[in-house]
Protein backbone atom coordinates (compact mmCIF):
# COMPACT_ATOMS: atom_id res chain seq x y z
CA UNK A 1 0.00 0.00 0.00
CA UNK A 2 1.23 3.49 -0.57
CA UNK A 3 0.44 7.12 1.07
CA UNK A 4 -2.09 8.71 -1.24
CA UNK A 5 -3.95 11.87 -1.48
CA UNK A 6 -7.83 11.75 -1.23
CA UNK A 7 -8.28 14.78 -2.62
CA UNK A 8 -5.65 14.38 -5.31
CA UNK A 9 -7.24 10.76 -6.48
CA UNK A 10 -10.78 11.59 -5.59
CA UNK A 11 -10.28 14.62 -8.61
CA UNK A 12 -7.79 12.04 -10.61
CA UNK A 13 -11.26 9.69 -10.41
CA UNK A 14 -13.72 12.15 -10.94
CA UNK A 15 -11.62 13.78 -14.53
CA UNK A 16 -11.85 9.43 -15.72
CA UNK A 17 -15.76 8.91 -14.86
CA UNK A 18 -18.25 10.37 -17.20
CA UNK A 19 -19.79 13.24 -15.93
CA UNK A 20 -23.43 11.88 -16.71
CA UNK A 21 -22.49 9.23 -14.07
CA UNK A 22 -21.44 10.86 -11.20
CA UNK A 23 -24.76 10.55 -9.06
CA UNK A 24 -24.15 7.06 -9.31
CA UNK A 25 -21.09 6.56 -8.34
CA UNK A 26 -20.19 6.86 -4.66
CA UNK A 27 -16.83 5.96 -2.63
CA UNK A 28 -16.25 4.05 0.16
CA UNK A 29 -13.45 2.60 2.28
CA UNK A 30 -10.43 4.45 3.86
CA UNK A 31 -10.25 7.23 0.93
CA UNK A 32 -13.93 8.70 1.21
CA UNK A 33 -13.15 8.63 5.27
CA UNK A 34 -9.99 10.25 5.10
CA UNK A 35 -11.73 13.08 2.68
CA UNK A 36 -14.05 13.99 5.31
CA UNK A 37 -12.21 13.53 8.41
CA UNK A 38 -8.74 14.16 8.33
CA UNK A 39 -7.59 18.09 9.23
CA UNK A 40 -6.95 20.16 6.36
CA UNK A 41 -4.00 21.17 8.82
CA UNK A 42 -2.35 18.09 9.01
CA UNK A 43 -1.09 16.13 6.30
CA UNK A 44 -3.61 14.95 4.30
CA UNK A 45 -2.80 11.16 3.72
CA UNK A 46 -3.75 7.28 4.03
CA UNK A 47 -2.81 4.10 2.76
CA UNK A 48 -4.59 1.91 0.51
CA UNK A 49 -4.44 0.19 -2.71
CA UNK A 50 -8.25 0.20 -3.85
CA UNK A 51 -11.05 2.83 -4.43
CA UNK A 52 -13.67 0.89 -3.74
CA UNK A 53 -16.43 3.23 -6.15
CA UNK A 54 -20.48 1.38 -5.07
CA UNK A 55 -22.73 2.35 -8.44
CA UNK A 56 -26.14 2.25 -7.17
CA UNK A 57 -28.91 2.26 -7.71
CA UNK A 58 -28.56 -1.51 -8.38
CA UNK A 59 -31.08 -1.43 -11.50
CA UNK A 60 -28.60 0.93 -13.44
CA UNK A 61 -25.19 -0.97 -11.44
CA UNK A 62 -24.25 -2.98 -14.85
CA UNK A 63 -24.80 -0.06 -17.15
CA UNK A 64 -23.05 2.54 -15.00
CA UNK A 65 -20.37 -0.12 -14.69
CA UNK A 66 -20.06 -1.04 -18.40
CA UNK A 67 -19.70 2.71 -19.24
CA UNK A 68 -17.15 3.75 -16.51
CA UNK A 69 -14.97 1.13 -17.14
CA UNK A 70 -14.90 1.35 -21.00
CA UNK A 71 -14.30 4.95 -21.17
CA UNK A 72 -11.69 4.56 -18.37
CA UNK A 73 -10.01 1.80 -20.78
CA UNK A 74 -10.20 4.45 -23.33
CA UNK A 75 -7.99 6.54 -20.88
CA UNK A 76 -5.34 4.47 -20.30
CA UNK A 77 -6.13 2.47 -17.71
CA UNK A 78 -5.75 -0.96 -17.48
CA UNK A 79 -6.36 -4.46 -15.32
CA UNK A 80 -3.21 -6.02 -14.02
CA UNK A 81 -4.08 -9.36 -14.95
CA UNK A 82 -1.23 -11.06 -13.30
CA UNK A 83 -2.34 -9.60 -9.75
CA UNK A 84 -5.22 -10.77 -9.99
CA UNK A 85 -4.74 -14.08 -11.53
CA UNK A 86 -7.21 -14.99 -14.20
CA UNK A 87 -8.25 -13.37 -17.42
CA UNK A 88 -11.90 -12.40 -18.41
CA UNK A 89 -14.66 -14.74 -19.03
CA UNK A 90 -17.00 -14.96 -21.59
CA UNK A 91 -20.53 -15.96 -21.44
CA UNK A 92 -19.74 -19.61 -20.85
CA UNK A 93 -18.01 -18.42 -17.82
CA UNK A 94 -20.29 -18.97 -14.44
CA UNK A 95 -20.53 -15.66 -13.06
CA UNK A 96 -19.10 -16.40 -9.93
CA UNK A 97 -15.97 -16.98 -11.37
CA UNK A 98 -15.85 -13.85 -13.22
CA UNK A 99 -12.80 -11.60 -12.29
CA UNK A 100 -13.96 -8.29 -10.60
CA UNK A 101 -14.00 -5.04 -12.40
CA UNK A 102 -10.20 -2.90 -10.92
CA UNK A 103 -8.65 -0.85 -13.22
CA UNK A 104 -5.32 0.87 -12.49
CA UNK A 105 -4.21 4.61 -13.92
CA UNK A 106 -2.22 5.43 -17.19
CA UNK A 107 0.76 6.36 -14.82
CA UNK A 108 0.90 3.09 -13.22
CA UNK A 109 -0.10 4.13 -9.43
CA UNK A 110 -0.10 1.66 -6.75
CA UNK A 111 -3.69 2.01 -6.54
CA UNK A 112 -6.72 0.31 -8.82
CA UNK A 113 -10.47 1.83 -8.97
CA UNK A 114 -13.01 -1.37 -7.69
CA UNK A 115 -16.49 -1.45 -8.87
CA UNK A 116 -19.18 -2.67 -6.56
CA UNK A 117 -22.67 -2.71 -6.45
CA UNK A 118 -25.54 -2.74 -3.79
CA UNK A 119 -27.93 -5.97 -3.80
CA UNK A 120 -31.04 -6.33 -5.33
CA UNK A 121 -33.12 -6.65 -2.09
CA UNK A 122 -32.24 -7.06 2.45
CA UNK A 123 -33.31 -10.88 1.83
CA UNK A 124 -30.09 -10.99 -0.58
CA UNK A 125 -27.09 -13.22 1.82
CA UNK A 126 -23.35 -12.83 1.49
CA UNK A 127 -21.69 -11.99 -1.99
CA UNK A 128 -23.89 -12.11 -5.04
CA UNK A 129 -22.91 -11.09 -8.47
CA UNK A 130 -23.65 -9.19 -11.69
CA UNK A 131 -22.52 -9.94 -14.90
CA UNK A 132 -20.79 -6.93 -16.97
CA UNK A 133 -19.48 -7.45 -20.61
CA UNK A 134 -16.57 -4.80 -21.48
CA UNK A 135 -15.29 -4.32 -25.41
CA UNK A 136 -13.03 -2.35 -25.73
CA UNK A 137 -9.08 -2.81 -25.50
CA UNK A 138 -6.99 -6.05 -24.90
CA UNK A 139 -9.04 -6.45 -21.09
CA UNK A 140 -12.12 -6.99 -23.39
CA UNK A 141 -14.35 -10.00 -22.14
CA UNK A 142 -16.86 -10.26 -19.16
CA UNK A 143 -16.24 -9.43 -15.16
CA UNK A 144 -18.16 -9.68 -12.36
CA UNK A 145 -19.76 -7.07 -10.20
CA UNK A 146 -19.79 -8.18 -6.67
CA UNK A 147 -22.93 -7.06 -4.36
CA UNK A 148 -22.41 -7.65 -1.12
CA UNK A 149 -25.74 -7.18 1.60
CA UNK A 150 -24.81 -4.92 3.76
CA UNK A 151 -22.89 -2.11 1.03
CA UNK A 152 -26.48 -0.85 0.76
CA UNK A 153 -26.35 1.85 4.31
CA UNK A 154 -23.16 3.01 2.67
CA UNK A 155 -25.48 4.44 0.13
CA UNK A 156 -27.53 7.05 2.34
CA UNK A 157 -27.22 10.25 1.95
CA UNK A 158 -23.93 10.18 0.36
CA UNK A 159 -21.62 13.65 0.30
CA UNK A 160 -20.99 15.34 -2.62
CA UNK A 161 -17.38 16.31 -3.23
CA UNK A 162 -15.77 19.02 -4.55
CA UNK A 163 -15.48 17.10 -7.75
CA UNK A 164 -18.88 15.81 -8.44
CA UNK A 165 -18.74 12.71 -7.74
CA UNK A 166 -19.66 11.10 -3.93
CA UNK A 167 -18.22 9.85 -0.62
CA UNK A 168 -19.60 8.07 1.22
CA UNK A 169 -20.91 9.17 4.95
CA UNK A 170 -18.51 8.19 7.67
CA UNK A 171 -21.15 7.31 9.97
CA UNK A 172 -22.92 5.16 7.55
CA UNK A 173 -19.42 3.50 6.49
CA UNK A 174 -19.31 2.52 10.15
CA UNK A 175 -22.60 1.01 10.21
CA UNK A 176 -21.82 -1.32 7.34
CA UNK A 177 -18.97 -2.72 8.23
CA UNK A 178 -20.44 -3.28 11.69
CA UNK A 179 -23.42 -5.19 10.02
CA UNK A 180 -20.77 -7.32 7.70
CA UNK A 181 -19.56 -8.51 10.78
CA UNK A 182 -21.43 -8.87 13.67
CA UNK A 183 -18.67 -11.60 14.94
CA UNK A 184 -15.24 -11.70 14.54
CA UNK A 185 -14.60 -14.22 11.81
CA UNK A 186 -11.82 -16.81 10.68
CA UNK A 187 -11.09 -15.51 7.18
CA UNK A 188 -7.82 -14.00 6.76
CA UNK A 189 -6.52 -11.42 3.99
CA UNK A 190 -4.19 -12.13 0.91
CA UNK A 191 -2.08 -9.57 1.60
CA UNK A 192 0.47 -9.57 4.92
CA UNK A 193 1.32 -6.63 6.78
CA UNK A 194 3.80 -6.83 8.78
CA UNK A 195 4.43 -10.62 8.06
CA UNK A 196 1.25 -10.69 9.42
CA UNK A 197 -1.65 -11.65 7.77
CA UNK A 198 -5.25 -10.46 9.41
CA UNK A 199 -8.57 -11.26 9.61
CA UNK A 200 -11.09 -9.63 7.48
CA UNK A 201 -13.11 -8.98 10.10
CA UNK A 202 -10.85 -6.99 12.19
CA UNK A 203 -9.26 -5.00 9.10
CA UNK A 204 -12.95 -4.03 8.58
CA UNK A 205 -13.99 -3.60 11.85
CA UNK A 206 -10.82 -1.94 12.97
CA UNK A 207 -11.83 0.87 10.05
CA UNK A 208 -15.10 1.59 12.26
CA UNK A 209 -12.39 2.21 15.33
CA UNK A 210 -10.58 4.70 13.08
CA UNK A 211 -13.65 6.32 12.03
CA UNK A 212 -14.47 6.36 15.38
CA UNK A 213 -11.11 7.60 16.96
CA UNK A 214 -11.53 10.78 13.97
CA UNK A 215 -15.22 11.98 14.49
CA UNK A 216 -16.14 14.49 16.77
CA UNK A 217 -18.18 13.47 20.20
CA UNK A 218 -20.88 15.67 18.83
CA UNK A 219 -20.94 14.14 15.93
CA UNK A 220 -21.01 10.76 17.17
CA UNK A 221 -24.04 11.29 19.38
CA UNK A 222 -26.14 12.04 16.18
CA UNK A 223 -25.16 9.00 14.67
CA UNK A 224 -27.83 6.93 16.77
CA UNK A 225 -30.50 8.98 14.87
CA UNK A 226 -29.06 8.74 11.58
CA UNK A 227 -28.18 4.99 11.95
CA UNK A 228 -32.05 4.05 12.53
CA UNK A 229 -33.09 6.24 9.59
CA UNK A 230 -30.74 4.24 6.98
CA UNK A 231 -31.87 0.52 8.66
CA UNK A 232 -35.23 1.40 8.14
CA UNK A 233 -34.49 2.69 4.34
CA UNK A 234 -31.86 -0.17 3.92
CA UNK A 235 -33.53 -2.92 5.61
CA UNK A 236 -37.56 -2.25 6.10
CA UNK A 237 -38.87 -5.89 7.17
CA UNK A 238 -35.26 -6.63 9.52
CA UNK A 239 -33.84 -2.86 10.36
CA UNK A 240 -34.78 -3.80 14.38
CA UNK A 241 -33.23 -6.77 14.55
CA UNK A 242 -30.53 -5.38 12.79
CA UNK A 243 -30.19 -2.23 14.69
CA UNK A 244 -30.60 -4.77 18.36
CA UNK A 245 -27.18 -6.58 17.51
CA UNK A 246 -25.46 -3.35 15.46
CA UNK A 247 -21.68 -3.78 17.38
CA UNK A 248 -21.34 -7.13 18.43
CA UNK A 249 -17.87 -7.41 16.74
CA UNK A 250 -16.64 -4.54 18.14
CA UNK A 251 -17.45 -5.76 21.46
CA UNK A 252 -16.05 -9.01 20.36
CA UNK A 253 -12.82 -7.54 19.14
CA UNK A 254 -12.39 -4.68 22.21
CA UNK A 255 -12.39 -8.03 24.33
CA UNK A 256 -9.45 -9.89 22.66
CA UNK A 257 -6.27 -8.85 22.86
CA UNK A 258 -4.99 -10.07 19.79
CA UNK A 259 -8.02 -9.58 17.38
CA UNK A 260 -7.34 -5.59 18.78
CA UNK A 261 -3.69 -5.71 18.08
CA UNK A 262 -4.67 -7.11 14.57
CA UNK A 263 -7.46 -4.08 14.13
CA UNK A 264 -4.75 -1.13 15.21
CA UNK A 265 -2.08 -2.55 12.43
CA UNK A 266 -4.46 -2.25 9.72
CA UNK A 267 -5.85 0.76 11.43
CA UNK A 268 -2.05 2.73 11.45
CA UNK A 269 -1.19 1.46 7.92
CA UNK A 270 -4.90 2.95 6.40
CA UNK A 271 -6.70 5.35 7.52
CA UNK A 272 -4.60 6.63 10.72
CA UNK A 273 -1.24 6.38 8.87
CA UNK A 274 -0.87 10.18 9.21
CA UNK A 275 -1.89 10.20 13.13
CA UNK A 276 -0.95 6.76 14.54
CA UNK A 277 -2.42 6.23 17.82
CA UNK A 278 -1.47 3.19 20.31
CA UNK A 279 -3.65 -0.07 20.84
CA UNK A 280 -4.74 1.55 23.83
CA UNK A 281 -5.71 4.67 22.23
CA UNK A 282 -7.76 2.94 19.88
CA UNK A 283 -9.72 0.68 22.02
CA UNK A 284 -10.35 4.03 24.28
CA UNK A 285 -11.82 5.37 20.71
CA UNK A 286 -13.82 1.58 20.79
CA UNK A 287 -15.11 1.73 24.03
CA UNK A 288 -16.27 5.74 23.14
CA UNK A 289 -17.85 4.79 19.67
CA UNK A 290 -20.23 2.16 21.86
CA UNK A 291 -21.05 4.13 24.63
CA UNK A 292 -21.88 7.77 22.37
CA UNK A 293 -23.45 5.70 19.57
CA UNK A 294 -23.96 1.89 20.02
CA UNK A 295 -25.43 1.32 23.36
CA UNK A 296 -28.29 4.25 22.63
CA UNK A 297 -29.23 3.07 19.05
CA UNK A 298 -29.56 -0.49 20.71
CA UNK A 299 -31.94 1.28 23.55
CA UNK A 300 -33.96 3.28 20.55
CA UNK A 301 -34.96 0.20 19.22
CA UNK A 302 -35.20 -2.40 22.18
CA UNK A 303 -38.53 -4.07 22.22
CA UNK A 304 -40.61 -2.94 25.74
CA UNK A 305 -40.21 -5.97 28.19
CA UNK A 306 -43.68 -7.59 28.57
Amino acid sequence: MSEISPVEVLKQVAQAVPPELYDNVIIVGSLAAGYQLLSPDFPVTVRTKDVDCILSPRIQAVRSATAIAEKLIRSGWSQDQEMFEGKPGDESTPVDALPFVRLYPPQKAEWFIELLTVPESEKQGGKQFERIEITSGPDSGHYGLPRFRFLSPATYRPIKTLFGIHCARPEMMALANMLEHPCIKPERMKGLIEGISIKRSNKDLGRVLAIARLSKEEDMQTWPNKWEEALKVCFPTSWRELAETTGSGIDELLASQSDLVEAHLTSVYGLLSSKPPTIEQLSISGRRLMQDAVLPLRARVSKPSS
